[in-house]
């Protein structure tokens, strides 16, 4: 999906309008994130309740399953910028986690669950750094924050939705974990159509297939910009474990199984609203400044989130939650698309998932045998003391200069 490069229309980046691929990407992310969203706001509840599994299992699923999609991720990207193409790797992750979706009503086992999850992460990572690299290819580098911004608002209203029908499903059908599942399965397979008939790919007319390893040379161009992004996205990622312990906590709560997914919709809605304008103020503020902020609402959303005992608590904190994620995950893929090198963008985004990916694994697999120690409140805690490690880095540590490199 090389389409042309704003670079060579608009070399200083002055054009204010976004690029029509970002609605139609956004489009397509809002129906995955649907099909996404009414599998896994019931999984952690049908995992423990009609499979029997642990919240150290869930952890633990949870955590090989984010691993192995930042493996996936760093691969697609390193091999789109050797193919010199976006939309064949992007096609293909879409279309592993449709095909993927109806392996969740057929598990009958906590090790099929496994399987499912493992193999949706998979095709997840196979599209996302490709699917990155070209909104950077094709968005100036002025508004590359509203850029990324507007996808993600996009794609929390696919989250926002997806539980709400979810529930209302559960509700009729009387808990039918696997109808749910099923339904799941149309979003995604229309995400698949529009990106096949919506997104046009131009090959480039001069383009030579570089090394699929990176050479040490090319290694070199990742400059203190890139790495700085790099460190702070991990950080943040080791204190957000995955969102299947807020649906955990509601469920501790004594939320019936068919409503916990609300807390999903708290906290996508927030994300979703707050998600662009964030992503616009990247753009014109300190990012230093704004990931400060994002990091102490993190700690905000821990604190509710340990001692809450009844529904509108557990409320505030999804709410948080997603508050926390809108100020901050534009911004740091804003930040990856300005330091990354130009011939190496889908390289950069595989580091940069590889990262959060790996920090992910380790503090959903940690959180889950928190949890399982010492409750919500441990595990809540231990995100929160992360998170009040990442505002030290960024009150000590200047952003590096971004130095644009082409080769």
């Amino acid at each position: 999906m090389t389409a042309e490069r704003p670079e060579a229309l608009d070399p200083e980046g002055l054009t204010r309008h976004l690029p029509r691929h970002i609605a139609v990407l956004g489009l397509i992310s809002l129906l995955t994130a649907m099909s996404s969203a009414m599998v896994y706001g019931l999984l952690p509840v049908f995992l423990v309740k009609s499979l029997g599994a642990t919240t150290a299992s869930v952890g633990f699923i949870e955590g090989i399953a984010e691993a192995m999609m930042s493996l996936a991720r760093i691969c697609s990207g390193l091999a789109s910028d050797w193919m010199g193409r976006r939309k064949p790797l992007v096609l293909l992750g879409y279309a592993v986690s449709a095909v993927n979706k109806v392996m969740f009503p057929l598990a009958s086992t906590v090790s099929m669950v496994l399987a499912a999850r493992v193999i949706d992460r998979i095709g997840k990572g196979l599209r996302d750094a490709p699917r990155d690299a070209f909104m950077t290819d094709v968005t100036p580098t002025k508004i590359r924050g509203s850029g990324f911004g507007l996808r993600l608002a996009f794609y929390t209203t696919g989250f926002v939705i997806g539980p709400l029908v979810a529930m209302g499903l559960m509700a009729l059908s009387g808990d039918n974990f696997r109808l749910v599942f099923w339904v799941a399965v149309i979003p995604a397979a229309l995400a698949i159509v529009i990106l096949v008939f919506a997104i046009k790919e131009q090959v480039p007319k001069k383009f030579s297939p570089r090394p699929l390893l990176l050479r040490r040379s090319e290694f070199a161009l990742f400059t203190d910009a890139f790495w700085w992004a790099i460190a702070v996205a991990s950080l943040l990622s080791l204190a957000r474990f995955s969102y299947a312990f807020l649906i955990l906590k509601a469920h501790s709560i004594g939320i019936d199984a068919a409503f916990v997914p609300i807390m999903l919709v708290l906290m996508h809605v927030v994300y979703a609203v707050a998600a662009y304008p964030f992503g616009v103020l990247a753009d014109h503020i300190d990012r230093r400044l704004q990931l400060g902020i994002g990091a102490a609402i993190l700690i905000g959303a821990d604190i509710v989130l340990a001692i809450a005992n009844v529904g509108w608590m557990t409320g505030i904190g999804a709410g948080l939650w997603g508050l926390q994620m809108a100020v901050t995950q534009g911004l740091l893929s804003a930040s990856v698309a300005d330091a990354a090198p130009v011939t190496l963008r889908g390289t950069a985004f595989g580091i940069y998932d590889l990262s959060i990916g790996f920090a992910t694994f380790v503090a959903s697999a940690a959180a889950g045998t928190l949890w399982m120690i010492g409750g919500p409140q441990l595990a809540f805690g231990f995100s929160g003391l992360i998170a009040a490690a990442a505002i030290l880095l960024l009150l000590f540590q200047p952003i590096p200069r971004v130095v644009h490199l082409s080769s």
